[in-house]
């Protein structure tokens, strides 16, 4: 135990179960489990939708509201969550000097607007011209600013005050694995004493659905579990919405302002494993073992996408590994992309808080009735990178 220990004093979580810690323990340790589906919007693939939220509660201004797409707005609230948890909302002496690093995708297009130019383009072969011509008539200038990926950090600085460093990562599951890796690790050299690090997803809009499914990724048919999809039609992902920021600390600051104390987190790891190599599985279980150690028993919070290739070569290291009880959240609450890595992180902290482990989200999926003070949060990418973090009793 030392001064510059990495601990996680705030939680500000957002999926199709609800928005907060407590809400998702109920939701996730209750019995029977019921994962929140819509199948019917975006038939034949399934989405966790977003749950009813009041914006408000967390963006006060409507016009910033207004000028923030819907990921950047459950960004910003989920931020705002986090800082509430963690006792900082508000204080300017605490947010001023706060750090930040943010996992972010590229924006969301304006489906209008795409829809005007296709139409257009059936009818008129000057296609260089059409375009000129749409973008100086059709596209408003906020717009691209709205889709700038480190605007989602502009927007929790301009709301929350958090005005410290930034950082922004792109590259769904692996900027959430970078954003946290990088985030332990300055508190861990003292170059941050305290940090807020996070990412959100709407997977609620077309064009994020049409680029999984162009690269053959998305379950088709009837929902089913993560771990229950090999075989299945289509290419095995269900996407969800949903947010994850966590305010992580050095021991030493979150002890001198009397904070309450999660968990910590020991250490974070990451590769890049190439997809389609024989021995993916036996990389994956390396990354587990460098992580977590060969023989300690844990909790495995896994972010398995149920990506065909990805999905079954975890599954085969897991399995391999006797000491390890796997839970697939994706199950509960959708494939989050940027912010898989962060809620599962999340749910660690929150199963080693209430001293107890989650339930199997599905028959697939065994008891665990060993100790819970230490837990594994993993994410294999559905196309590249993977990490994992080892997630301990502070």
């Amino acid at each position: 135990m030392t001064e510059k220990d990495v601990v996680i004093t705030g939680i500000g979580i957002v999926s199709s179960l609800g928005e907060g810690p407590e809400a998702h323990w109920r939701a996730l340790s209750g019995h029977p489990l019921h994962p929140v589906i819509d199948s019917e919007r975006f038939k034949p693939y399934t989405v966790h939708p977003l749950p009813p939220i009041e914006w408000s509660q967390q963006i006060p201004k409507r016009g910033d509201q207004r000028q923030m797409e819907v990921w950047q707005r459950l960004g910003t609230y989920c931020a705002g969550l986090a800082l509430d948890d963690a006792g900082m909302k508000g204080d300017e002496a605490q947010c001023t000097t706060m750090d930040m690093v943010v996992a972010a995708g590229g924006g969301e297009r304006d489906q209008e607007v795409d829809t005007t130019i296709l139409e257009a383009s059936l009818t008129r072969n000057d296609r260089e011209i059409l375009l000129n011509e749409k973008l100086t008539t059709e596209l408003r200038p906020t717009l691209f600013l709205a889709q700038l990926s480190n605007l989602l950090a502009g927007n929790i600085s301009i709301v929350h005050k958090v005005t410290g460093s930034s950082r922004t990562f792109m590259g769904e599951e692996g900027s959430g694995v970078s954003a946290v890796e990088t985030a332990v690790a300055r508190i861990r050299s003292g170059q941050s004493s305290h940090l807020l690090v996070g990412a959100a997803f709407q997977t609620e809009h077309p064009d994020h659905l049409l680029a999984y499914e162009l690269a053959g990724k998305l379950h088709r048919g009837s929902w089913k579990p993560v771990w229950s999809r090999q075989g299945a039609e289509g290419g095995g992902m269900v996407s969800g919405s949903g947010g994850a920021f966590l305010v992580l600390e050095s021991r030493a600051h979150a002890e001198a302002r009397g904070a309450t104390i999660y968990a910590m987190i020991d250490k974070v790891s990451s590769a890049r494993s190439r997809r389609g190599a024989e021995d993916l599985d036996q990389k994956i279980g390396a990354l587990i073992d460098g992580t977590l150690g060969r023989d300690t028993a844990a909790l495995a919070i896994s972010g398995a996408s149920g990506a065909h290739e990805a999905t079954a070569a975890e599954k085969a290291a897991i399995d391999r590994r006797g000491h390890l009880t796997p839970r697939g959240f994706a199950t509960m609450t959708g494939h989050l992309k940027e912010a898989q890595f962060p809620f599962g992180v999340a749910l660690a902290a929150l199963a080693i808080k209430n001293e107890a482990a989650y339930p199997p989200f599905d028959s697939d999926e065994k008891p665990f009735d060993g100790h819970v003070d230490t837990v594994l949060a993993t994410a294999v990418g559905h196309e590249r990178f993977e990490g994992a973090a080892r997630v301990t009793k502070a």
